[in-house]
């Protein structure tokens, strides 16, 4: 009796497979066959989820001992996807389809037109609340949703449907003018793959990549399926940031030209409920003009805006790290605020051979005018003859007939200002003019590593161009003051500004070589020398010993940061050498 108690207690044992890590995890085969749905159903729904396939340690032990490959997913994450409603509309789907083909077949218009009119709809608005709970959390994830949807948005193939492209196009055309209303931008690349464009909105950074204006090849190895549930998805995000994005700014969502006449009941349409391609005044001239990114839009009038209030400099007792932290950060924003302005007052025109769109969200997003020929798009502003045209971006060794009340430029020129945060000398893009090397602004050189000549040239010429502004604001303040301010000051500072001759050091007075001092001759230079010598070999001791005296621990840290450093260097110098060695083959 004491032998079976102790084994009705002990409950029934366990076979393999059948707890531990065996029990955590679904392989593809049984997922499929728990949610009874088939392998592009399965992939659909596990791409608009955002479950991905897991990794175990142990994959034996996993699948009972066998060495087979298997996909494994969470069976946890399986269960989450069982409740999923758009498992039911799939199946409401699918249902609709039969009933359809059964109507078809039967040639029964009535029945046909009936199914048509009550065909089973959904929405993903669940999902991406469901993945992004706040609006930071969409923001951070925009990068890729935004270059598939600028992807599809220049895309021409018979695999795509032409409203998923017009789709795309909208969106992308509304992200765009969002940047230019908010001034958002802030480095643009020119790269082999595509126009690389960097923005920062609310705090965070969004780069994405929009493919150029050219005939593309679509590639047969391409799933279309999988790229269009992404699109899918995208779509529906993006909509949704838009919508946040432009009631940020108030402006109206979705976006109508300012100065366009629009019928009054299409204004008070709500926004995420009616789908801006459905507007009737949407697809003739409005959809032509916004496309063109040339004009401003409509702002809504908030009567509980908030009125903006200068910031005055309040006198607040703060600490010198805290005072240089505040003083550092007000100098940055004012450098922002004169980069977004960068193009003020600058009147472009565009030469139909330049990539317009691209030229006009850049300058546009930086306060400049752009028009071009009224015979190339729809969109333009001003003529090629307006008097008051500052800038004309052509891409032609010569121009026929030029303006000398404007600058002729290459298209680089825009982009090149644009990550140097300044408007560059116009000689070096002039037509026909070999252009300098178009350099990345994603790439921060540290200190010790690689700077091309190019770079280092323009460089050193901000340089001296800063110290010049500072030297003339110097200056000038100097000559606002008045000479009673500047005996008050000598009085003030006195010690400070004009020591007596008694307490100067001798060793701080440096004498150049080969001067002779009355009664010395060139020994005070040489002893100097010797002194600087002698303190540069003090330093190197005081080096030797400091890493004499360090723990092993230490020790090893300090010879790894020393390790790359000299591999850093070796490699500078290698590309230094090339470099040379380049220059030499073009002088001969």
């Amino acid at each position: 009796n004491l032998c079976h108690d102790t084994v009705v207690n002990m409950g029934r044992e366990k076979k393999k497979g059948e707890r531990g890590e065996a029990t955590t995890y679904y392989s593809r085969t049984q997922a499929m066959r728990k949610l009874q749905i088939s392998m592009p159903e399965f992939r659909r729904l596990c791409i608009l989820k955002g479950i991905h396939p897991q990794e175990p340690k142990h994959k034996r032990k996993v699948n009972k001992g066998s060495s087979v490959y298997k996909t494994y997913y969470y069976r946890k994450d399986i269960q989450w996807l069982a409740h999923e409603p758009l498992l039911k509309n799939g199946r409401e789907f699918k249902i609709f389809l039969k009933k359809l083909k059964k109507a078809l077949d039967k040639e029964d218009a009535v029945k046909t037109a009936s199914l048509e009119e009550h065909r089973p709809r959904y929405t993903l608005d669940h999902i991406v609340k469901e993945r992004y709970p706040s609006f930071v959390d969409a923001l951070r994830d925009i990068d890729d949703a935004l270059t598939l949807i600028f992807l599809y948005a220049s895309i021409a193939s018979k695999k795509v449907k032409s409203v998923v492209v017009h789709n795309c196009k909208r969106l992308a055309m509304e992200f765009m003018h969002y940047i230019i209303s908010s001034r958002s931008l802030r480095k643009v690349f020119l790269s082999i793959k595509g126009i690389y464009y960097q923005v920062e909105i609310e705090g965070q950074t969004i780069s994405w990549l929009t493919p150029y204006q050219f005939p593309q090849r679509i590639p047969r190895d391409v799933d279309f399926r999988v790229m269009g549930t992404f699109v899918e998805f995208y779509s529906t995000l993006l909509g949704f940031i838009n919508y946040r994005l432009y009631h940020s700014l108030n402006l109206r969502y979705p976006p109508q030209i300012s100065g366009l006449s629009i019928p009054p009941e299409s204004t008070d349409t709500p926004s995420l409920l009616v789908d801006p391609n459905d507007l009737e005044w949407d697809r003739s001239e409005h959809r032509d003009l916004l496309e063109s990114l040339s004009h401003s839009l409509v702002r809504v009038m908030d009567s509980s805006a908030e009125i903006e209030v200068e910031d005055e400099d309040i006198p607040v007792d703060l600490d010198p790290e805290e005072q240089e932290q505040r003083d550092q950060a007000k100098k940055q924003q004012e450098e922002l605020e004169r980069f977004k302005h960068l193009f003020e007052g600058c009147r472009f025109f565009i030469s139909r051979e330049t990539p317009r769109e691209s030229l006009t969200f850049v300058i546009r997003s930086f306060g400049g005018e752009v028009s071009w020929d009224c015979t190339t798009s729809v969109g333009a502003t001003y003529g090629e003859s307006d008097e008051t045209i500052t800038h004309q971006i052509m891409d032609r060794p010569e121009q026929k007939h030029s303006f000398l009340t404007r600058v002729y430029v290459q298209p680089q020129w825009v982009y090149d200002s644009v990550n140097f945060h300044r408007l560059l000398p116009h000689g070096n893009y002039a037509p026909g003019a070999v252009l300098p090397p178009h350099l990345s602004p994603f790439v921060s050189e540290k200190e010790g590593d690689y700077v091309t000549p190019d770079k280092a040239a323009i460089l050193e010429a901000f340089g001296e161009e800063e110290e010049k502004e500072d030297l003339e604001s110097t200056s000038v303040l100097l000559e606002e003051k008045t000479p009673e301010e500047d005996i008050q000051i000598m009085d003030e500072d006195e010690e400070d500004i004009a020591p007596p001759l008694k307490k100067r050091k001798t060793e701080d007075i440096k004498i150049p070589v080969g001067t002779v001092t009355p009664g010395g001759g060139e020994n005070e230079a040489d002893a100097q020398l010797t002194s600087a010598e002698v303190e540069a070999k003090e330093q190197r001791e005081e080096k030797k010993l400091a890493v004499m005296m360090m723990t092993r621990k230490r020790k090893k840290l300090y010879d790894r940061i020393m390790r790359v450093k000299n591999k850093k260097a070796a490699r500078v110098k290698v590309l230094q050498q090339r470099r040379r060695a380049y220059e030499a083959r073009l002088r001969t």
